[in-house]
């Protein structure tokens, strides 16, 4: 049954993946905000180290002696240092240390929370890459240099160790660590929906959280069949290139904007939905836009089962020409185990979900079917 719809909602229809676990509530609320449906299954959990002694006595080695140079490489990490230290009592004492210090930043994020703190950076890769950050580093005299290094979820042993090797005294400042997601099932049920296209989306805002959901989907045995997912009808949308690496090391172009913010992400997202996946079906008498699993026509918004929008979307990408039940299996039911009664099935299930207009779905003779538009 149809529903009246805002038509300026640019995502409506669509079915978003969210991974992050950080500024999740915010991700989501823009993306719903804009009509698109939202899966949530954070693929890893931030595990917070404020009150652990392992940072503070970092801090306090700061502290303990002049420092030469400091690393900030998360904004949310450099916040988290930060307040912990002023909770201890040392706040003052960090920013002064700081201050006296040659402070690097990984990226804006970085640059901003060091700012914020009321200090200066003095170099900040274009690259937002830590390999970038490191070489500026190795290209000075670091001999018996003090450097404090934090850290962003996962250990830099290879940033540190590099450093060392040219002779300086690292002190490594974990404020925070990626843990385990903390509902797995819904993980896997995101790899799974991924595979069979019921998602049209997925947002990364890290590469750990990229590396956790191949590593679900390793478990899961779908790896290569969630890759060629992502390398066709689901679309990737990174909040940075550092944050894409991981995928686009198996060769999956994914998009991002040109500013690593979440309104800039989500602005992204809206501008290349809709673009490679929107359709206009003109049957001369109605005119109608298929965007995700909805249609759209007078004003009103059909929503269609997965499967059947599947369906329509394989036939709406060859406006009136003639698919095989054959082909529709292979274009809908990927990786799947299904014969042609399910294809019967499915495009029964889409005839009665269109309803006034199920006329728009046509069955050829002995040959499948083709939708009764103006090709």
């Amino acid at each position: 049954m149809g529903t009246t719809t805002d038509l300026a909602e640019p995502l409506v229809g669509f079915t978003i993946g969210v991974t992050a676990a950080r500024r999740r509530d915010e991700l989501v609320a823009l993306l719903q905000r804009r009509g698109a449906k939202v899966v949530e299954a954070p693929t890893m959990r931030i595990v917070p180290l404020g009150d652990d002694g392992v940072l503070r006595r970092a801090t306090e080695a700061c502290l303990a002696g002049r420092l030469d140079y400091v690393v900030a490489t998360t904004g949310v990490g450099w916040r988290g240092w930060m307040s912990a230290a002023e909770g201890w009592g040392h706040g003052a004492d960090l920013v002064a240390a700081c201050r006296d210090a040659v402070v690097v930043s990984r990226g804006p994020k970085a640059t901003g929370a060091v700012r914020a703190a009321g200090l200066r950076e003095v170099y900040s890769p274009g690259s937002e890459a830590s390999n970038e950050l490191l070489h500026w580093l190795l290209a000075r005299d670091l001999r018996g240099r003090r450097i404090a290094l934090q850290e962003h979820g996962a250990p830099l042993e290879g940033f540190a160790a590099a450093l060392r090797e040219r002779g300086a005294d690292v002190i490594v400042v974990p404020v925070y660590r990626w843990g385990p997601p903390e509902d797995p099932a819904a993980v896997r049920k995101l790899v799974e929906s991924t595979v069979r296209r019921e998602i049209h989306a997925l947002t990364f805002t890290s590469s750990p959280a990229i590396e956790a959901f191949l590593e679900c989907a390793d478990e899961l045995g779908r790896r290569t069949e969630l890759l060629d997912a992502l390398r066709g009808d689901v679309l990737p949308v990174c909040i940075g290139p550092v944050c894409a690496r991981p995928l686009s090391d198996h060769g999956i172009e994914t998009v991002w904007p040109e500013r690593g913010r979440l309104g800039s992400l989500v602005r992204t997202i809206t501008e290349e939905l809709p673009l490679r996946a929107r359709r206009e079906l003109d049957t001369g008498k109605d005119r109608l836009i298929l965007q995700g699993n909805a249609v759209l026509v007078d004003g009103r918004t059909i929503w269609l089962p997965p499967v059947p929008g599947a369906v329509l979307r394989a036939l709406a990408e060859k406006p009136g020409w003639v698919l095989s039940r054959a082909e529709l299996l292979k274009k809908v039911w990927t990786g799947a185990r299904a014969d042609e009664h399910a294809v019967e099935a499915a495009v029964a299930r889409l005839r009665t979900a269109l309803g006034p207009h199920s006329g728009l779905v046509r069955t050829v003779t002995k040959r499948g079917y083709r939708l009764a538009v103006d090709p």
